[in-house]
């Protein structure tokens, strides 16, 4: 269960990654990764889930991520980094998993995709991050894809069905 889910925040960041990168949206280009990944379809699903919800939510934890660290706002942050830190913040916001387990995997996150210096900046911003969250600093509720046929579109082009209407 453990890799599983590992393998599902792999999937996610690495969808988040390609929609930064290229500014993509399309459904066949994003999610051709996603029909290769060797997940199940249940898997797929909850990968494509996770990468939408806290995609709907980066414009939040970019201001989070700058205030914590003027020096290295996001835009100037390397696109795996924002991946990971926009993923992580997401987990620390929902709160489905304890603040050790979000910092825990994205810290290993880096260590796999990022430069040296990586890990260690993304486990000290998570954990200023997790401690605002633990002080009871407002939260908004949660951004919803801006377009919930993008995100139908998504999940149907990844499992191969036809979309909810």
């Amino acid at each position: 269960m453990k890799q599983q889910l590992r393998l599902i925040r792999r999937l996610a960041m690495q969808t988040m990654y390609q929609v930064d990168v290229t500014g993509e949206e399309d459904a066949a280009t994003l999610l051709e990764g996603v029909s290769e990944s060797g997940l199940s379809d249940e898997e797929r699903r909850a990968a494509i889930e996770l990468a939408l919800a806290a995609w709907g939510d980066h414009a939040r934890a970019d201001v989070v991520f700058t205030e914590l660290a003027p020096d290295w706002p996001t835009h100037r942050q390397p696109p795996v980094d924002r991946a990971i830190l926009r993923l992580a913040h997401h987990e620390l916001v929902v709160g489905r998993v304890s603040s050790r387990v979000a910092i825990n995997e994205a810290v290993e996150l880096a260590k796999t995709f990022c430069s040296e210096e990586s890990p260690a900046f993304v486990n000290a911003l998570l954990d200023k991050a997790a401690k605002r969250i633990a002080d009871g600093e407002p939260v908004e509720p949660l951004a919803r894809s801006e377009t919930p046929a993008t995100a139908e579109a998504w999940l149907s082009d990844a499992l191969h069905e036809e979309p909810k209407g």
